[in-house]
C-alpha cells in the first residue's frame, strides 16, 4: 500500500506588481493583469512531500490545483521536482471563490483521493488569510497540524512534527489521515530535475490540447503520464450553490501595492538621543506604553 500525499497548490498574481487593472468591478482580482506564479509557501510545502517520499520508498505525491486553464503550469511545475501525478480542478462555475468556497471544493477532491496526509502551505500571498487548509481539514473531519516547519519521522499511521511558534519550536506526533499547513521557516523547494523536465515537458492537460493544432494522440496513448487530469463540477459532485460568487460571503473591496515614501522612513543609529526618539514615538503611537 503506498502513502499517498496530497500537496494543495495554487497560481497566484505576483503581489509585487499591483497596479491600477488589479481589480474587476465585481471585487474579484484581474488575474489575467498580472504574473502569475507558483505561491511560494505551496512550493516549501511540496518540498516537504518530496523529503517524505525521500524517506518513504513508495510515496505518491499528487497536486491538487484549482484555477483556470492556465493554472495546470503549476502541476508541470511539480513534476519537474518530483511530484507524481496532479489534477487540476477548473470550470467557469469556480470563479469568484473565497476560502469558503475554495475548501468545500478542494475538500471533495481530497475526499476523491483520499490520502494518508495533506499538505499546504500557510497561506497564499494573493490573500493572506491562512485559512483554506484549517477549513479542508475541519471539512474533512480530520486533525491538523499548522506551522509545519519539517516532517520528522513518517509512516503510514503516524507522523512525528516540528512547528516554528512565535516564542520557539514544538514537536508533536499526529495520526493520519491528517492535514498539515507550512511554515515560511520551512526548506525551499529544490530546483527542477533536468530527466523529470525532459520527461514531463509535454504534459497537457485536456483544455490544453483543444487550443494546440498538433496531434498528440498517439503520444498520450504511448505515454499516458503526460495526460494531465481535470476535474469539474460534475466530477466532484459538488453544490453548485457553494461555489463561486454564490457561495462566497467574502467580498474584496480595494487592493493596492503600498510603498514606503523616503520621507516616511527614518534612519536611526544607537546614540541615546535617537533611542530616546524611537521610545518617544512609540508611546505617542500607543504601540507601547
Amino acid at each position: 500500500m503506498s502513502f499517498k500525499i496530497v500537496v494543495l497548490a495554487k497560481q497566484v498574481p505576483d503581489t509585487r506588481n499591483v497596479g491600477k487593472d488589479a481589480m474587476k468591478a465585481d471585487g474579484t482580482v484581474n488575474r489575467g493583469a498580472l504574473p502569475a506564479i507558483f505561491n511560494p509557501e505551496d512550493l516549501q510545502a511540496l518540498e516537504q512531500a518530496l523529503m517524505v517520499k525521500d524517506q518513504v520508498e513508495d510515496a505518491e505525491i499528487i497536486i491538487l490545483t484549482m484555477g483556470p486553464p492556465r493554472a495546470v503550469e503549476i502541476i508541470r511545475e511539480a513534476l519537474y521536482r518530483g511530484a507524481t501525478s496532479g489534477y487540476l480542478i477548473t470550470d467557469r462555475k469556480f470563479a469568484g471563490s473565497d476560502t469558503l468556497a475554495t475548501s468545500y471544493t478542494l475538500a471533495l477532491a481530497v475526499k476523491k483521493i483520499q490520502p494518508h496526509l495533506v499538505i499546504a502551505g500557510r497561506q497564499a500571498i494573493d490573500g493572506d488569510t491562512a485559512q483554506v487548509g484549517p477549513q479542508i481539514a475541519q471539512k474533512l473531519g480530520i486533525p491538523q497540524v499548522t506551522y509545519t516547519e519539517q516532517i520528522l519521522d513518517v509512516n503510514l499511521d503516524e507522523l512525528k512534527i516540528r512547528r516554528r511558534l512565535e516564542r520557539g519550536v514544538e514537536v508533536v506526533k499526529c495520526k493520519t489521515p491528517l492535514l498539515i499547513t507550512v511554515h515560511s521557516s520551512a526548506a525551499e523547494c529544490r530546483p527542477r530535475n533536468a530527466k523529470l523536465l525532459m520527461k514531463y515537458k509535454h504534459a497537457r492537460s485536456v483544455s490544453e490540447l483543444q487550443e494546440e493544432s498538433k496531434d498528440y494522440t498517439e503520444m498520450m496513448t504511448n505515454k499516458p503520464y503526460l495526460r494531465l487530469e481535470e476535474w469539474s463540477v460534475a466530477d466532484l459532485g459538488a453544490d453548485e450553490e457553494a461555489l463561486g460568487l454564490s457561495g462566497s460571503p467574502t467580498k474584496v473591496k480595494k487592493i493596492e501595492n503600498v510603498v514606503l515614501a523616503k520621507k516616511e522612513s527614518v534612519n536611526l543609529t544607537t546614540e541615546d538621543k535617537d533611542i530616546d526618539y524611537l521610545m518617544k514615538e512609540l508611546i505617542d503611537s500607543h504601540v507601547i506604553g
